[in-house]
């Protein structure tokens, strides 16, 4: 794992050195600019049902006692 990401750092730096970041998160930057008009087209009273919904649907149930 540490291997992997000298690896992308090192990536990093060159893409830095050589000029070529701007293109290089280019990609990143739009997909996150979608996000956020996916996630600003939606009300916020919809994202406030769908949080109470996954909130119910993944909260943790109280153990059930045992029986003798």
């Amino acid at each position: 794992m540490f291997r992997i990401i000298a690896w992308l750092l090192l990536l990093v730096a060159f893409l830095i050195v050589v000029g070529l970041w701007p293109a290089a998160a280019a990609p990143v930057g739009l997909a996150f600019a979608g996000l956020a008009v996916i996630v600003g087209a939606i009300p916020g009273p919809v994202w406030l049902l769908v949080a109470g919904a996954v909130w119910l649907r993944f909260r943790h149930a109280p153990a059930k006692p045992a029986t003798a």
